[in-house]
């Protein structure tokens, strides 16, 4: 079995990256919000340290690299108080969800205006050109991925925060119930099923890195 270490390299620095905006990210929202939480545990950092999640940080992801899955796991979830939120709960509870996502969709686009620097620039460059560009489509491959898994809305992923605002009484119940095992179904059989979300987002910044390089 043929290992590239640089490769693994890369693939562990931009996802202990991309979960350390994530998280992050949640945390500036929930504070912006009222609810300080986080933001009082240290949580508004890129320190990945701080984010740390055995099993999702540490296990999950380096099953992956063994097995050659794509690089998918969690960061320690980010404490959030509702109650700290004030009237406008509901609102605030959706935006300090999708905040992750929307970050690393963010931290994908800024991927792609570097890859289109790197491809101007190769010639100055030289061979530092392709480590660089492959250290970059690995960040926007993996920021993407991230996005798409955590708005899949089951429990407890972040999309899952603004599907149940939807549902109410024995809804709600049931919903929040089995989301476990729908999470566990996803992992399991579910590879194909990010693959697809996936692709439609890739290929907007494959456009977009077209358009500009």
């Amino acid at each position: 079995m043929n290992v590239d270490p640089v490769a693994i390299v890369f693939q562990v620095v931009v996802f202990l990256f991309a979960i350390s905006v994530h998280e992050s990210a949640h945390a500036w929202t929930a504070n912006h919000y009222g609810d300080p939480t986080a933001r009082m545990l240290g949580r508004i950092t890129l320190n990945p340290i701080y984010h740390i999640d055995p099993l999702g940080t540490v296990i999950l992801p380096l099953m992956a690299l063994i097995y050659h899955f794509p690089m998918i796991g969690w960061a320690k979830p980010t404490p959030v108080n509702p109650l700290n939120f004030g009237k406008d709960h509901v609102k605030a509870d959706i935006m300090t969800s999708v905040a992750g996502p929307v970050s690393n969709l963010i931290v994908a686009t800024g991927s792609v205006v570097v890859l289109a620097i790197i491809i101007h620039t190769q010639g100055i460059l030289g061979s530092a050109a392709q480590p660089l560009y492959d250290l970059f489509r690995m960040a926007l491959y993996i920021n993407v991925l991230l996005a798409v898994f955590n708005m899949i809305p089951v429990p407890p992923l972040d999309g899952s925060h603004v599907l149940r605002h939807a549902l109410s009484g024995p809804a709600l119940a049931v919903y929040d119930r089995v989301g476990m095992f729908g999470l566990l179904i996803l992992f399991v059989a579910g590879g194909n099923i990010i693959g697809r979300l996936m692709q439609p987002f890739l290929n907007f910044f494959d456009r977009l890195l077209y358009a500009i390089s």
